[in-house]
């Protein structure tokens, strides 16, 4: 778990290597940082600490830096980007790389450097002889996206940091508002931080005050509306959108989009998939399907065919009507409350 390397980092337990690879971008930029923080001061910085990106530089320049004595301090920080040769792309890379250069560093390591090596990538290629001995010698963290589970614990872990601890009841109400992006949910944790400083605890009447809503959070509050038969409330958010200069095709996609995915973890559901499998087939978080489970509950599989067939009918005529487009939307609004 990232959160075990991290505490390693804070405690001055530090690998000569590291290897950073997955998806959550969040996660990798975050450990770099506390890498980079941790080992070096402001002015060491800027005469011990360089970054390459192997796109564009051959790998051999970077080692040999790596292999050089750091100046005016005990320590440096090399971090290395897009090392694709990790993965089974085929490389569209100009630059040719020598990685006998690197495979030689790994078995001896320079012990006043710390080699970061950041791969954006979900797989590596476990084929390969580098990949095997990166993973066999290096600190690894895998920066995956986090289930619900890591997710509730990561704002927990987060918040504490702060100095703040935050109810269970507001840590469901943050997802439900935020979504799953660590990026957005780190900025919100901050903001609420903040505004707890005193009390030191975070509840969730105060998440509903302060948390801004995304533009996928208030089109699934509406489609909870209409799921409710609350035309009217539904009515109240749309043109809360339309004030706030949202465009009603892009409305319209979200809402699709949303009813889609209700229509799709139905059905998997009935076929017997759970939340966790539903949410691999589907690319989506698994929280994401959890609260889409419970909208579709809701509805007959006959209403969910009939919704899917009004939201493709009024797509069609805002691409090629001349209906107004914001009018088309409250139309279907009233239809779907049906």
């Amino acid at each position: 778990m990232v959160t075990d390397v991290w505490r390693k980092i804070k405690q001055n337990h530090i690998a000569p290597i590291y290897l950073l690879y997955g998806t959550e971008s969040f996660l990798i930029n975050e450990t770099k940082q506390l890498l980079l923080n941790h080992i070096l001061n402001e002015e060491e910085k800027d005469f011990n600490f360089a970054a390459y990106d192997l796109e564009e530089t051959p790998l051999e320049i970077a080692v040999e830096d790596a292999e050089t004595f750091p100046f005016l301090g005990e320590r440096k920080v090399i971090f290395l980007h897009n090392p694709i040769f990790l993965t089974a792309e085929k490389s569209k890379e100009k630059v040719v790389h020598n990685i006998a250069k690197l495979e030689a560093y790994i078995q001896e390591p320079a012990p006043y450097t710390v080699l970061v090596i950041s791969a954006p990538y979900e797989k590596l290629d476990e084929r390969k002889k580098i990949t095997k001995e990166l993973k066999r010698t290096a600190e690894v963290v895998e920066a995956k996206k986090l289930n619900e589970h890591e997710l509730k614990n990561w704002v927990r872990d987060r918040a504490k940091t702060a100095g703040i601890e935050i109810e269970t009841d507001a840590v469901e109400q943050l997802l439900a508002l935020s979504g799953t992006n660590l990026f957005m949910l780190s900025s919100e944790l901050e903001k609420l931080a903040l505004y707890a400083a005193n009390e030191k605890r975070i509840d969730a009447a105060l998440v509903e005050k302060l948390v801004a809503r995304s533009l996928e959070q208030n089109i699934f509050t509406l489609i909870e509306k209409v799921v409710q038969r609350k035309l009217e409330e539904a009515l109240r958010i749309y043109f809360d959108l339309l004030k706030q200069n949202e465009e009603p095709i892009k409305i319209l996609a979200l809402l699709s989009n949303q009813f889609r995915l209700i229509y799709q973890v139905k059905e998997l559901s009935r076929r017997g998939y759970g939340q966790q499998q539903i949410a691999g087939f589907l690319k989506t978080h698994p929280f994401r399907v959890k609260l889409a489970l419970g909208q579709a509950a809701q509805f007959t599989d006959e209403e969910l065919a009939n919704l899917m067939c009004l939201l493709a009918e009024s797509d069609y005529q805002m691409k090629t009507g001349g209906m107004n487009k914001s009018l088309l939307i409250e139309m279907l609004l009233f239809k779907l409350k049906k």
